[in-house]
């Protein structure tokens, strides 16, 4: 029997008791939920569609203006790999990305981990929204996500202004 028949049969088993369905659908379903606050809120943040992922991440893109216009997103990430929410400062495409990291890092930028652009990474620069959680007071995590992501947008639309007035000055 080859690796992926082993796995697939090891998935076969896991999955007959029905708790991982449950739990992925759950998480699944929080990160819509999540992404309607988004697009409630007042100001010009757009949320993209929800990408479900392959028990990888699963996310969803805010585009506020003030990133937009420099062709950046934010992207509001649950990572399977290390079951934390995340937010990752992320570009158009792979050549503004590798425009944008050697940026932050010629600038030494080191509030939040910066992450160096290869094949299958999308983040400039990521920071943990929340490590340890709970569904139990689903509106206090919403909160706190909420509060970490807008803290992260205004510490990198700061860095971005003052790279900006170095250069203009």
């Amino acid at each position: 029997m080859n690796k992926l028949d082993e796995d697939i049969k090891e998935l076969q088993i896991r999955l007959e008791g029905g708790s991982i369905q449950r739990a992925y659908r759950g998480i699944v379903s929080y990160m819509s939920r999540l992404r309607t606050v988004f697009a409630g809120q007042q100001g010009e943040r757009t949320p993209s569609g929800i990408y479900q992922g392959y028990f990888d991440m699963t996310y969803f893109a805010l585009f506020p203006d003030t990133l937009k216009v420099r062709d950046l997103k934010l992207a509001i990430v649950f990572n399977y790999e290390t079951f934390y929410f995340e937010v990752w400062l992320a570009a158009r495409n792979r050549k503004l990305q590798k425009h944008y990291w050697k940026l932050f890092l010629n600038a030494g930028y080191n509030k939040h981990s910066l992450i160096e652009p290869t094949v299958g990474i999308d983040a400039i620069v990521t920071a943990v929204l929340k490590e340890k959680f709970s569904f139990e007071d689903e509106n206090s995590l919403t909160t706190q996500i909420i509060e970490s992501v807008m803290a992260f947008e205004r510490d990198i639309i700061v860095f971005l202004n003052e790279v900006d007035a170095q250069d203009n000055s």
